[in-house]
């Protein structure tokens, strides 16, 4: 004799099973403090694989339940005092991300909010970029059309990797994306002007000159002064380090007109006077000038 399940009567089990969990789950954290709930890895299942087959055709439910602990765990983790010496406190957030994500691959808030959690640096976050990447990756391999994962993962290139020119490449592939908006290209081109990639900076800016949109080519124009501003300060910073300070210790555009041929006090591309700092020799645009904050005086965004 079979004593095998029906569907219908196996899917029931299935809920029946998953709700319990749930609910043994919830008079846990009602009875055990929070800290314990988060530093006991026991309470989830680590396998994505072993998950799936689990949850049977409930993966978006069960994705649900793990995206609240991933919240959860998040949040107690931030309520957490003392030292985090072992890198322990938020051990389980990417675990418990991958399982949602895993289990529902089209889990939108899941990959763009997990990945903030995941950036933020300590204490408030693990601080672990690396983690939100591979996050993001993933939502990027299965909704490939999606311009803003592109973003998302240039957007944590930019601002919690400082690199630049990786953020600009992962910009570009966003506007690539159908519907992606009109400025991600600007945006992209505006992050090779923080890189060392000038000349290639230079030629995306120089081809959204022709773009059929007034406030676009205003901002490739001002971005082009910019890049040409860039180069005038790296020859006036060698020719003041080849001179070096008068007698007094003191940099001054007099000083280096009278060891060179400079002849008055040099102007950027906005014909605005560049400015000297009299202790570090450092020359930059002045907060006057059209051209101001120039790309790398921002600490993050135009």
């Amino acid at each position: 004799m079979t004593s095998l399940l029906s569907r219908p009567a196996g899917a029931a089990l299935a809920v029946a099973a998953l709700a319990g969990a749930m609910l043994v789950q919830s008079a846990r954290d009602r009875w055990y403090p929070r800290v314990e709930s988060i530093r006991t890895g026991v309470l989830y299942v680590r396998s994505p694989a072993a998950m799936q087959r689990l949850a049977f055709g409930f993966r978006a439910l069960a994705a649900d339940l793990y995206w609240v602990r991933a919240i959860q765990h998040f949040g107690g983790a931030r309520l957490e005092t003392g030292p985090d010496t072992a890198g322990q406190r938020y051990a389980l957030l990417y675990p418990l991300l991958d399982l949602a994500t895993t289990l529902d691959p089209w889990f939108n808030i899941a990959y763009r909010f997990g990945a903030i959690f995941l950036g933020e640096p300590p204490p408030g976050g693990p601080g672990r970029p690396d983690q939100a990447i591979a996050l993001l990756r993933k939502a990027v391999v299965a909704m490939p059309l999606k311009w803003q994962y592109y973003y998302d993962v240039g957007f944590v290139y930019y601002w919690r990797l400082r690199d630049y020119k990786t953020a600009s490449e992962w910009f570009q592939r966003a506007a690539e994306q159908p519907d992606a908006p009109n400025w991600l290209p600007s945006l992209a081109a505006s992050m090779l002007t923080r890189s060392d990639d000038r000349a290639t900076a230079r030629a995306m800016w120089q081809r959204l000159l022709q773009s059929e949109q007034d406030w676009i080519r205003r901002t490739a124009d001002r971005s082009l002064l910019q890049i040409d501003a860039l180069d005038q300060i790296d020859r006036l910073d060698e020719a003041i380090r080849r001179v070096g300070p008068d007698p007094d210790g003191r940099f001054s555009w007099a000083f280096l007109a009278s060891r060179t041929r400079l002849r008055q006090v040099p102007i950027d591309p906005a014909q605005t006077p560049y400015e000297l700092d009299p202790v570090t020799g450092r020359v930059r645009v002045a907060s006057t000038s059209p051209l101001f904050p120039m790309p790398d005086e921002t600490g993050g965004g135009q």
